[in-house]
């Protein structure tokens, strides 16, 4: 057969990620925060937005305001999925949207809260946010003057300074520069020493001095030792209770009648010992500790009226974006070169779109939220033992969306209700059979809370087993196998019935 060059045509159909539709769906995996921070990149690039708040300007010449409605989804159809079906990466219709208006939310719980606030006081607000107290806007921040917190190798260097100097200061440097944030030692002596080529005793004498250090227990190479510091300096270090900081692993496994011989003490004063242990700071450095754990901020907010539940998205966190028609105006009046006019173009272009696609998130979420709430309404009357086992595609098969729309819904975004602040991926969880014979189910979470109720009110003469706990379980309707409640107990933290035997009878001895 020869070989020889050919002209075909062929007809095919693909779907193509446009840059606007990668970013619609990158803003519904986006939290609140996230967004705000996401639409200040925007106002930085794109002249023609700006944040809402202020007015609009004046009317726009005829034929400006004559503007072709942009194509919107509803709650009841559609949803983020269309936006692919509806092509509307390329309207370039300019857009009078103001989200804080819109009616399908109302403000939240925080806003009407400083809206009466407001109306309280009057005009004189006194300079201060009625919601927050905090100063307005052309106001001084006078948080960002404070002195950021100290951290621990700091402390403990300016201690070494006040106390040390030459080479005893050295020292202490290169051993501060190693001790942990929970406040121990994890250098090597000897390596140090040799390291620093001076006798091992000197080492050894600089350490005693930085165990005197505030935090006392500083500068431990074991729990022990750490507890030991502690002792000594509330002088009840004796001899029994070296003997007892000695063997900390029978104190551990509750083996109080082997401690008591080994200390030469009876059962009060070993109750006493005991009691005094408790009092010790294990991690004496994490008093310094400089990593605090950030506040979440609710996306939603769910609450009861007469009518059933109102969910509002939480517009507090949430950025206004206009498009500035008037200065459009200007710039299109203006003499501009082809270059000029499309790079103008398409400025519109993308402010149009982000506008479209913040509206559209909104919506789905308020979508996806109500869904959730119809299904786990029992969950907010009457508490999580009454979470039912829900799935994405459930969600996404009654509201008509695809499975990772509702996934990129639910991620990084929270909800509070009366019953505090949950996640939304909280409440999908797998299913345990239900022990009535009608196929039901239980949701995992919901035996996770009757597994702590019952732990939580066991008597301490009669720890459960796990064998009780699957008894107890299938007579409340919950067909579970025991290394399932083996399981659900460890991932709550809570030990096994020898353990807790333990932890009950130290605790009766040291009350």
């Amino acid at each position: 057969m020869a070989l020889g060059p050919r002209l075909d045509i062929r007809q095919s159909q693909s779907l193509v990620m446009t840059p606007q539709l990668q970013q619609a769906i990158k803003l519904l995996a986006l939290s609140n925060l996230e967004i705000e921070a996401f639409v200040a990149g925007e106002l930085e690039k794109n002249p023609l937005l700006e944040s809402g708040g202020g007015d609009d300007g004046p009317p726009a010449p005829d034929g400006i305001d004559q503007m072709v409605e942009a194509p919107t989804l509803s709650a009841e159809t559609g949803g983020a999925d269309d936006l692919i079906a509806q092509g509307l990466g390329a309207a370039d219709s300019p857009l009078d949207v103001d989200h804080g208006a819109d009616s399908f939310i109302d403000d939240g719980p925080g806003d009407r809260m400083a809206d009466g606030i407001a109306e309280a006081h009057g005009a004189s607000g006194g300079g201060t946010d009625a919601l927050s107290g905090s100063y307005a806007e052309d106001a001084p921040d006078f948080d960002s003057f404070a002195a950021p917190d100290i951290g621990l190798q700091e402390h403990l260097m300016g201690q070494a300074r006040a106390t040390l100097s030459g080479m005893d200061l050295l020292i202490a440097t290169q051993l501060i520069g190693q001790i942990s944030e929970a406040g121990y030692l994890e250098a090597n002596l000897l390596q140090t020493a040799h390291g620093l080529s001076i006798p091992l005793f000197d080492i050894e004498r600089v350490l005693g001095v930085i165990h005197t250090f505030d935090p006392i227990g500083v500068g431990a190479r074991s729990l022990s030792e750490c507890l030991a510091l502690q002792a000594r300096e509330a002088d009840r270090y004796d001899p029994c209770m070296a003997r007892l900081l000695a063997n900390l692993d029978l104190l551990a496994k509750g083996a109080l009648p082997q401690l008591r011989r080994i200390c030469g003490v009876d059962e009060e004063d070993m109750a006493d010992m005991i009691a005094e242990l408790r009092g010790y700071d294990p991690k004496p450095g994490l008093q310094f500790s400089q990593t605090s754990a950030a506040p979440v901020t609710p996306d939603l907010f769910v609450r009861p009226t007469r009518e059933g539940w109102a969910i509002e998205v939480n517009s507090a966190t949430l950025p206004r974006v206009l498009i500035n028609r008037s200065y459009y105006v200007e710039l299109a009046s203006g003499p501009q070169d082809k270059t000029a006019k499309a790079w103008l173009a398409d400025c519109l272009a993308s402010a149009n779109w982000l506008v479209k696609a913040l509206d559209q998130r909104q919506k789905t979420i308020i979508k996806v939220a109500s869904e959730i709430v119809r299904t786990q309404e029992a969950f907010f009357q009457q508490g999580v033992a009454h979470l039912k086992p829900l799935t994405l595609k459930a969600v996404a098969d009654t509201i008509g969306m695809h499975e990772s729309t509702v996934s990129r819904v639910t991620s990084n975004k929270y909800l509070s209700c009366p019953r505090g602040l949950y996640e939304l991926k909280y409440f999908f969880t797998s299913g345990v059979a239900s022990s009535g014979g009608d196929g039901g189910s239980v949701s995992a979470e919901a035996v996770k809370s009757h597994i702590k109720t019952l732990i939580g009110a066991e008597d301490p003469q009669a720890i459960l087993s796990d064998d009780t706990l699957v008894d107890l379980l299938r007579a409340k309707g919950m067909d579970i196998a025991r290394r399932t409640v083996a399981k659900y107990r460890e991932a709550l933290g809570i030990g096994s019935s020898v353990q807790r035997r333990r932890q009950k009878a130290l605790k009766g001895k040291a009350a």
